[in-house]
């Protein structure tokens, strides 16, 4: 299966050689999803800036959804692996990032990916287990991402069955979307939340708990990704749970 940002992308490179342009939540353990459960517009605030697109091929389409991570040195991001690796698993060239993406617009500016970190088995063989990338930017007018939009926290080993907060962007919006959940187990190492509208463009989209207010943050504990690339429908989403496998890239990219 083709993941949900990789595939748009794919076709946002079609549309733009022909010259077309693009139009551009709570699941108990073990329960089904209450009918038509689906997220909705995201608010304008402070803490949906830290949430954005990545952009491909020298900015000239989009790719999927990343996040500003707390760091020492403040430029880091989070992400899907499959978002930023190519089909051998060696890193993508030309993406950028526009925090707080809205009606085409990138007021909040773009920041150039310089690094994407991801870990070894993925490289070699794709393992879903491994579907998480750090990125690190490059400052843009003279300022590092996190001093601009701050970041949130990164939380490893919380188990299952938290309060969350999804924030992503689809394709066929110009605005994110999100969604308060919970999370479930899909198995020892994979979380899921049942959550409609997070379609093809949402994959890396943050997995936020213990949210305070609207510029203080929350914590990281999962990205859209993982089994099946995210999902292989909008109302159900995947992610790698956050253990030491997480804690260990992280430690790396921040190194």
């Amino acid at each position: 299966m083709t993941g949900r940002g990789q595939a748009r992308r794919a076709l946002a490179i079609c549309a733009a050689l022909a010259g077309v342009l693009a139009a551009a939540g709570c699941r108990p353990p073990g329960a089904h999803p209450p009918p038509g459960l689906s997220a909705s517009a995201a608010p304008p605030d402070a803490l949906d800036q830290r949430v954005g697109v990545l952009l491909a091929d020298q900015g000239s389409s989009r790719s999927c959804t990343a996040s500003v991570v707390d760091s020492p040195s403040h430029d880091l991001l989070i992400t899907a692996a499959h978002c930023v690796t190519n089909s051998d698993g060696t890193p993508m060239t030309g993406l950028s990032f526009a925090p707080g993406y809205r009606d085409g617009q990138t007021e909040l500016g773009t920041w150039t990916v310089d690094r994407v970190v991801t870990d070894e088995r993925w490289q070699k063989d794709a393992d879903p287990e491994y579907d998480v990338a750090f990125l690190t930017v490059q400052p843009s007018a003279g300022k590092q991402i996190e001093d601009v939009v701050g970041g949130n926290r990164l939380g490893v080993n919380r188990g299952f069955d938290l309060a969350v907060t999804i924030t992503g962007y689809p394709y066929d919006h110009e605005e994110p979307i999100t969604c308060s959940t919970r999370t479930s187990a899909q198995s020892a190492t994979q979380e899921r939340f049942d959550c409609g509208g997070f379609s093809d463009g949402t994959s890396g989209s943050p997995w936020l708990t213990d949210l305070g207010p609207a510029d203080g943050g929350g914590t990281v504990v999962g990205v859209i990704g993982g089994y099946q690339e995210g999902g292989d429908s909008p109302a159900v989403s995947y992610s790698v749970s956050f253990d030491d496998r997480v804690s260990a890239l992280y430690q790396q990219a921040t190194g």
